[in-house]
């Protein structure tokens, strides 16, 4: 079978390898959509176990099933989650399922960029979710990246009503943009350096957007009544971005870092101020079984807007051309790699 090995951003090759061989208790999976997430271009978080196909936003048809499942058959039209928790541990438990130890160590076989993979036993239990009639493979592939922002929200306690800056509207930025529009927010105010997606910004239920070369914080004021946001939403890594989130959280209100700088940078927090003004900074990492079935419900009712975030549809032979694509973070939204197209 074919699939898309990345050594880096700009070496993604199309390979063969084996279909992979599945056990009693397995699925083997023709996959028919994969999205590319911001995640696969982060080279300093993708590199150090390069190469190896990437790819976790898919959905596909159920092709072979192990003698020992039960719960599926051939034609099943479903999302697969590649980490899965144990939902035992001390962290499911408490709610915290992202930070269990087996969430961490799961995955399919290769990854998502291929013609088939292999879905673990532990995710055939706990990571298979069929997709609705009306959900197209296409809108599938957003279950995963919209169940993320799903817990984004949920964890920066997010109320109908409340004031939010989205800084960097990339797929991210504009699915939680999405959700939060959907959801009740109050003022939506979204930056970027590019006019591309400012405007796709606007789009996707933005009511102002700001340029991120202008003085954020000032803005948001002159946008927001004389407020700043109530709830800052960090949708990129990037030091400016990190600062201007720390100037333009109001007084009691919440810095969501979805997205963080690479490793070994530190944050100088105001922590004087945040404690005066009661201000807090919460981080969110991937999704729980919760997030993705929530998220699959919003997606089927239309109640998130995904369809229309697709901006590129790509044989498997463009792999490369799609990391480009999403690395440049230009004139794209979201990229959907279709092995068979």
């Amino acid at each position: 079978m074919r699939v898309a090995m990345y050594y880096n951003n700009k070496d993604v090759r199309v390979e063969e390898k084996p279909v992979p061989k599945i056990g009693s208790g397995e699925l083997l999976v023709k996959v028919m959509a994969s999205g590319i997430c911001g995640s696969d271009v982060m080279e300093w978080y993708r590199i150090k176990k390069a190469p190896r196909v990437l790819g976790h936003e898919i959905t596909g048809e159920v092709v072979e099933i192990g003698a020992a499942v039960k719960n599926y058959k051939k034609g099943d039209r479903v999302f697969v989650s590649h980490h899965v928790p144990c939902n035992t541990c001390r962290y499911c438990l408490s709610g915290y399922h992202t930070a269990c130890d087996t969430l961490h160590r799961t995955n399919y076989d290769p990854g998502g960029f291929a013609e088939y993979l292999r879905v673990p036993e532990i995710n055939v239990d706990r990571g298979i979710y069929l997709l609705p009639e009306n959900m197209s493979y296409e809108e599938g592939t957003f279950i995963e990246p919209l169940g993320c922002v799903l817990r984004g929200q949920r964890v920066a306690n997010l109320r109908p009503g409340q004031s939010i800056l989205v800084i960097g509207s990339g797929i991210s930025g504009l699915l939680h943009i999405n959700l939060a529009r959907s959801l009740g927010a109050g003022r939506i105010i979204a930056t970027d350096v590019n006019d591309y997606r400012l405007n796709a910004a606007l789009q996707f239920g933005a009511d102002a957007v700001i340029n991120a070369k202008e003085n954020v914080p000032k803005c948001v004021k002159e946008l927001n009544d004389g407020r700043l946001a109530y709830c800052v939403i960090l949708c990129t890594g990037v030091m400016p971005a990190v600062d201007q989130a720390l100037q333009s959280v109001d007084s009691g209100g919440t810095i969501l870092f979805f997205a963080v700088p690479e490793p070994g940078i530190n944050i100088p927090v105001p922590i004087n101020d945040f404690w005066r003004n009661e201000i807090k900074m919460m981080t969110s990492y991937g999704a729980s079984p919760v997030d993705l079935a929530t998220a699959i419900e919003l997606i089927r009712a239309k109640r998130v807007s995904v369809k229309d975030m697709i901006t590129h549809r790509l044989s498997m032979g463009e792999a490369g051309f799609g990391f480009k694509l999403v690395a440049e973070g230009k004139e794209s939204i979201k990229v959907i790699i279709e092995p068979w197209r």
